[in-house]
């Protein structure tokens, strides 16, 4: 684990927040048949609520962050399409969005990655599920997913980052947000560049070739920036910031699923069986 102390107060200031959150509530608790909800309590009476739509026990688990505006429960249609592919979807969400208590605020949206890592992690455990742990982080989770990839690295198999943003200044900036009037300069931000910089696990990034939120450029400071040996890049012809899925269909979960396979080493599994067969066929001539 990786000790380190990134501050966010300045994020916090009410002009940033009202921009960067919008939050909403879950109209229907119930969960999907196969779905389980959770919760994590992340500080004395809040706790952030979690959908867990889980695969095999050595099947790897997806924990995710969901973009703003969105919460759990839009994501139970898309859970059983994961499960389908041997991917657990571990959905999870923020103060004040979906089934969640409290105020979405920056400091405490990062302080509560930390508390939701090391609980469903623990849950895995304890349910022995052994499959590989993703981070996945989509937007505004791209954050959280980066907070933690810093962190954890040891503990994180890899990190896949959807419509991801590389720079706080001019998310902000294209938010209505005037940053120089509040004082807040890049050093005030998420640094996220920073933090893929610190881990060098296996990474994928997606990003639509059309956001008009998060520039393209954004996502490539970020693929050049990442320590990671092993690290993917997909632009997505004809997709915008929210239609990454919808344009890419099924291929999306393929995309993910060969991501997986690669930090199991199932494709190097594959291959090696194929060269030996070969080996061996060439002996017996």
């Amino acid at each position: 684990m990786t000790t380190h102390v990134f501050g966010y107060a300045k994020l916090d200031q009410t002009e940033v927040l009202q921009a960067l959150f919008h939050p909403r509530k879950e109209v229907d608790s119930t969960p999907p048949p196969g779905a389980i909800d959770y919760d994590v309590a992340v500080e004395e009476n809040v706790r952030i609520g979690a959908r867990f739509h889980m695969a095999g026990v050595e099947d790897p688990n997806i924990l995710f962050f969901h973009g703003n505006g969105e919460i759990v429960g839009d994501y139970d249609t898309i859970g059983p399409a994961y499960n389908e592919h041997c991917l657990s979807l571990i959905a999870v969400g923020y103060r004040g969005y979906g089934s969640s208590g409290g105020v979405p605020a920056a400091s405490s949206m990062m302080r509560d990655a930390h508390a939701i890592f090391k609980d469903v992690r623990g849950w895995l455990k304890d349910e022995n599920r052994i499959g590989p742990l993703v981070v996945m982080g989509r937007s505004l989770g791209s954050a959280s997913a980066l907070e933690l990839a810093a962190t954890y690295e040891a503990d994180i198999s890899g990190v896949v980052i959807e419509s991801g943003f590389a720079h706080t200044v001019p998310l902000l900036n294209f938010l209505g947000v005037d940053t120089q009037a509040l004082g807040i300069t890049e050093a005030d931000g998420f640094k996220n560049v920073q933090k893929i910089a610190q881990f060098a696990k296996p990474t994928l990034i997606i990003h639509a070739r059309n956001d008009q939120l998060i520039p393209l450029m954004s996502a490539e400071t970020l693929q050049v920036q990442c320590a990671a040996r092993s690290k993917e890049f997909q632009m997505i012809p004809g997709a915008d910031h929210n239609t990454i899925m919808l344009r890419m269909g099924k291929s999306y979960f393929e995309n993910i699923k060969r991501f997986t396979d690669k930090i199991e080493g199932k494709r190097q599994r594959r291959y090696f069986r194929r060269e030996r067969k070969t080996s061996d066929l060439s002996l017996s001539e």
